[in-house]
């Protein structure tokens, strides 16, 4: 893997046949053909382009890099740049692990959209969660606090005690305060309800990971 290339690419998935890039919009209800409601997330899924195609020969493995997005040209680096070349000046880049025979289907500079995906498939989503920074005990791990009365004054939201009592130390995974979000959340089994070619919008059952404006990895 090419040094300038590692921090744009986080994760690897495998042996997936559908894979899409994704901006997270909103949350909102939707309604089925039979008029149920459903909380649902809108997903805009623009078209990925092919940037490199990998192979056990030259690489060591098998696998597509896909790029979306837009960026500005003046923070792009010119390695990366380089890299991109007349495909365009993308935001994201991500690999995806293929089969060795799938790998005659793709070709640098091919473009893949949406309406690969239809309604009912089953999907997994993989992003970012929203970051809470540092955060006590009864938010992190959902501790229930020390009691309210019989004289205690501070300590409604400590953690109490931490040591042992044989060991003498405080024991490793132990849970305490700390930093809490911001970490890679795959959710699978979504259902989709709906895809739309013309806006890119994709609308999946439930929840998805992240904020507003996250980058949604989509994969079957």
């Amino acid at each position: 893997m090419k040094a300038y290339l590692k921090p744009l690419i986080l994760i690897w998935f495998n042996h997936m046949k559908k894979y899409i890039l994704g901006e997270k919009i909103q949350m909102t209800q939707y309604f089925d053909s039979k008029g149920i409601a459903h909380a649902a997330t809108l997903i805009s899924a623009t078209p990925i382009t092919v940037t490199q195609v990998k192979s056990v020969a030259s690489d060591g493995y098998d696998a597509v890099q896909v790029s979306s997005g837009t960026r500005n040209e003046k923070n792009l680096s010119k390695p990366v740049k380089g890299h991109f070349g007349d495909l365009g000046n993308f935001r994201y880049t991500k690999e995806f692990l293929v089969d060795a025979a799938d790998l005659a289907n793709y070709t640098r500079g091919n473009t893949m959209n949406v309406d690969q995906f239809a309604e009912g498939d089953m999907i997994r989503v993989s992003g970012i969660s929203k970051g809470k920074g540092f955060q006590g005990v009864v938010k992190r791990h959902g501790f229930h606090g020390g009691r309210r009365t019989h004289g205690q004054k501070h300590s409604e939201r400590e953690p109490g005690s931490i040591g042992a009592g044989g060991m003498q130390r405080v024991m490793k995974g132990m849970r305490m305060a700390g930093r809490m979000g911001t970490d890679r959340i795959t959710v699978k089994n979504l259902k989709v309800l709906a895809v739309d070619p013309k806006t890119n919008i994709i609308v999946i059952k439930g929840a998805v990971p992240g904020r507003r404006g996250t980058m949604l990895e989509i994969t079957q």
